[in-house]
């Protein structure tokens, strides 16, 4: 019945009882069975079965009436399961507790009545085991739940009765006349266990009688059983009606989580609906929510954000403006004067030279705003499936013509990828640019691809044996308009500072990262990495 060890209590086999005879001689006429472990370990539970949490290939928004509700009753599940397992547990051990007092019991009063060693009803010493056996079981009366019987050992020649000894009423199973479940009793090397029966467990207790010495009759054994069924029926029976409470209890107390839960949230629904009328283009939008509480604090922490997400955005668009004016009119002006510019042969060649330059310059500026600008609208990205090995070749052939440099490619990633070839040509291209302006011909670059191990993500990096950068400038360095401390290396001139930011909008517009891992005097690394299937908000 029990799987585990049981409460020990002092066994039978503690002491020795004698016999004592009326003319004051003292014999054994009981001895110890053998060590009564009253402690049987069960087997030692496995380890328990650890299924890895699968990770779900699509994110689904549960809402958070659902979560609250489920939350509350996984809760009350865990807390009625705790209370019918201790109810349980509590309702068994009082079970066990009670057949060890009663097994105890009976074998203490067998020692008793042995240790006198007297027939009651003659008033003569025991002289054979089963006489006193017959005249202790005639007195009993067990339980139904209980059987005691005696076992006098197979003697040759023996002048007294052997075998098995009952008197009482029917059991609910006769052990005693079953060969198998008696030898298992009788042959165990302890004085209490437990065996299985047709009628359920069968926990016993014996005790080894022997005859005066000299008496020259066999040995026998006094037998206490109790079938725990019996018992532990009723135990069954109360934890089974309480579970169906509990399982009651749990789903009114779902119901009322539900319920709670969305009387709860339903000033949050108005926040979440006012909220979803606001657009890209109208931000002018507030949230109404009048009061004191949680509630009202939330909608004026979003009507803040909401103000300076529009003066965000206004900036932005005066940014943008301001610096495509500011810009276009210098080349004009610029190539207005290149109309009238003179004759000189070497002063023009200068002249052309530098204010080309400088125009061309003020383009990349101009074109670099607005790829950043257009980096904050969908269409920004048109991923396509490519094989990642065809798009690593073709960075790698790009590269190669921006600088006489000691080109290397690293590793080439194998699968298809689906994002955006060009943008990330872009920037594989701005950042081989950028190792290019910082080293000096004939310098090591190396550029590679490789895919994660568990195929969501891609990772493309450039190298360079350059100066490095600064711990204070890694974050900065892909700022507007920023560049770093260690900026003016070979070949290096002096840059608007939006090639990085260029590159940190295209890994936000595919949702990866940008790390630079570097040191000064050591070289830069700059890892890209993006998952492996990029959707655009149109498809």
């Amino acid at each position: 019945m029990t799987d585990g060890p049981r409460p020990h209590l002092p066994g039978p086999d503690d002491t020795t009882v004698p016999l004592t005879r009326p003319d004051g001689d003292t014999r054994p006429l009981t001895r110890p069975a053998g060590d009564d472990p009253r402690d049987h370990p069960g087997p030692d539970p496995g380890p328990a079965d650890q299924a890895p949490d699968p990770e779900p290939a699509v994110r689904v928004r549960v809402p958070a009436r659902v979560r609250i509700m489920v939350w509350v009753v996984l809760l009350m599940a865990g807390l009625l399961a705790l209370v019918n397992v201790v109810t349980w547990q509590t309702l068994r051990n009082e079970v066990d507790d009670r057949i060890d007092r009663a097994l105890s019991q009976e074998t203490g009063e067998f020692r008793d009545f042995a240790a006198v060693g007297v027939d009651p009803t003659t008033g003569r010493a025991f002289t054979d085991v089963d006489g006193l056996l017959r005249v202790h079981l005639g007195g009993q009366h067990p339980d139904r739940s209980e059987i005691i019987f005696g076992y006098v050992d197979p003697a040759p020649g023996a002048g007294v009765p052997t075998g098995r000894v009952r008197q009482g009423q029917e059991p609910l199973f006769d052990a005693s006349a079953d060969p198998a479940v008696r030898d298992a009793i009788l042959q165990a090397p302890h004085a209490r266990g437990e065996v299985a029966t047709p009628r359920g467990p069968l926990r016993w207790e014996k005790l080894r009688v022997e005859p005066p010495e000299g008496s020259g009759n066999p040995a026998g054994w006094f037998v206490i059983g109790y079938f725990v069924d019996a018992d532990m029926a009723g135990v069954n029976d109360t934890v089974r009606t309480l579970v169906l409470v509990s399982l009651a209890g749990l789903a009114l107390t779902g119901a009322a989580a539900w319920w709670v839960a969305g009387r709860i949230l339903a000033p949050i629904r108005l926040v979440r609906q006012t909220a979803a009328q606001i657009t890209e283009e109208d931000l002018t939008r507030r949230i109404d929510a009048p009061g004191s509480d949680d509630v009202a604090a939330l909608a004026e922490q979003f009507n803040l954000m909401l103000d300076r997400l529009e003066d965000a955005f206004s900036a932005q668009r005066r940014f943008v403006d301001d610096a495509s004016h500011e810009l276009r009119t210098p080349i004009t002006i610029v190539r207005g004067h290149l109309e009238l510019m003179g004759d000189d042969p070497e002063e023009r060649r200068e002249v052309v030279r530098l204010v080309t330059d400088e125009l061309d310059r003020m383009a990349r500026i101009v074109e670099d705003l607005l790829l950043l600008a257009k980096a904050q609208r969908p269409d920004f990205l048109r991923p396509q499936r490519v094989p990642l090995a065809e798009l690593t070749s073709d960075v790698d052939a790009k590269v190669r013509a921006l600088g006489d440099r000691a080109w290397r490619l690293d590793a080439i990633g194998e699968g298809d990828v689906h994002l955006d070839p060009q943008r990330v040509t872009q920037a594989m291209v701005q950042l081989a640019s950028n190792a290019v302006r910082h080293t000096a011909p004939g310098d090591a670059i190396a550029i590679g691809s490789r895919t994660a191990e568990d195929g969501r993500t891609v990772s493309f990096w450039v190298a360079d044996s350059g100066p490095g950068i600064a711990p204070e400038d890694r974050d900065r360095i892909f700022e507007r308009f920023s560049r770093g401390s260690g900026a003016g290396g070979p070949g290096d001139r002096a840059g608007a500072g939006l090639g990085l930011a260029i590159v940190r909008a295209i890994t936000d517009a595919h949702h990866g990262t940008v790390a630079v891992h570097s040191a000064p005097g050591a070289g830069a690394e700059f890892v890209l990495t993006f998952p492996t299937d990029v959707r655009s908000p149109h498809q």
